[in-house]
C-alpha cells in the first residue's frame, strides 16, 4: 500500500486558504487509487486555541474536503479537524474517510496538550479507533499522544499494524518527535507514520520532518523541512513476518 504524507504550512486561522493549499499539494503528487493520504493535525486553521474560529460541526467544511479528496483520488484520506463539543469547547480529531464517503474512523485526541493550553479548550477523547485499509489495520492518533506509549500498545493489542500520528510538533522538541516515532515502531513491531506541519504560526516554528518508520525502527521516508508531499510503500508481510519471527509482543501481553 502506498501512503502519501502531506506536509504543509497552514495559513493561520484561514480555512479556505488551507483547503486550497491541500488540494494543490495533493494534486501535485497525483496519488494512485487505493493509496492512503494523510494531512496534519488542525491543518485547516493551524494549532489555534480560538475555538470560535477552529471548531466545526461534524460533516462540516473540513470533512467535506476530506470526502471530496477521497472520492476524487479513490483513496482513504485522513486529516485533522476540530469539531464542536458543546459549551464552547472543541474536540481535536483525526477523521479517516473512504472513497465512498463513509467515515472509517473518528479519533479524538486522548491527551490534549496541557502545556500549550489545549486542555482548557478541547475535550479529551477516551480510547482509540481502528480501521482496515488495503489489508492493514490502522490506528490514528494525534501529536502529544506520541509521548504516551500505553496508548499505542492498546492499539496494537487491538490489532493495529500501522500507527499514525498527525501533528503540529514544534522545532524546539523535534528530536523527541523523531526518537519517539522510532521507539513506537520498535516496541510495537509496527509501521509508524508521523505527519507534521512545517512553517510558522504566531507562537512556534515547525520544521516538518514527517516520517515513515518501518517495524524495525528504520526511517524509510523523510519529508525534511519544506512544504511537500512524500510517498512510501507499506508492506503487510514486513509487519507480520517480523512479529512471527521475533514474537516480543506475546511476552508483552503476559504483563497486562
Amino acid at each position: 500500500m502506498k501512503t502519501f504524507l502531506v506536509q504543509l504550512d497552514p495559513v493561520w486561522e484561514n480555512r479556505p486558504a488551507n483547503h486550497d493549499k491541500a488540494r494543490r499539494l495533493i494534486a501535485s503528487a497525483n496519488p494512485e487509487p487505493g493509496s492512503l493520504i494523510i494531512l496534519p493535525e488542525t491543518f485547516s486553521t493551524g494549532f489555534s486555541m480560538n475555538v470560535a474560529v477552529t471548531a466545526e460541526p461534524e460533516n462540516g467544511p473540513t470533512e467535506h474536503l476530506l470526502r471530496e479528496l477521497a472520492e476524487q483520488y479513490q483513496c482513504c484520506v485522513i486529516g485533522g479537524v476540530v469539531t464542536q463539543a458543546g459549551n464552547g469547547r472543541g474536540m481535536n480529531q483525526a477523521v479517516a474517510i473512504s472513497p465512498d464517503g463513509s467515515i472509517l474512523a473518528r479519533y479524538t485526541k486522548n491527551y490534549p496538550f496541557t502545556f500549550g493550553g489545549e486542555a482548557e479548550v478541547h475535550e479529551a477523547g477516551i480510547g482509540g479507533s481502528l480501521f482496515e485499509w488495503q489489508g492493514l489495520s490502522i490506528a490514528p492518533m494525534i501529536c502529544y499522544d506520541l509521548r504516551f506509549p500505553e496508548l499505542a500498545r492498546k492499539a496494537v493489542r487491538s490489532g493495529a499494524e500501522v500507527l499514525i500520528y498527525i501533528a503540529a510538533w514544534p522545532v524546539k522538541r523535534i528530536q523527541h518527535w523523531i526518537t519517539l516515532l522510532q521507539a513506537r515502531a520498535i516496541e510495537n513491531q509496527a509501521y509508524v507514520i508521523g505527519v507534521n506541519r512545517c512553517g510558522t504560526d504566531p507562537q512556534f516554528t515547525y520544521t516538518g520532518r514527517s516520517l515513515v518508520v518501518d517495524p524495525h525502527g528504520i526511517i524509510i521516508a523523510d519529508a525534511a523541512e519544506q512544504e511537500r508531499v512524500i510517498c512510501a510503500e507499506l508492506d503487510t508481510a514486513i509487519v507480520r513476518d517480523w512479529r512471527a519471527q521475533f514474537p516480543a509482543l506475546k511476552d508483552a501481553d503476559i504483563l497486562r
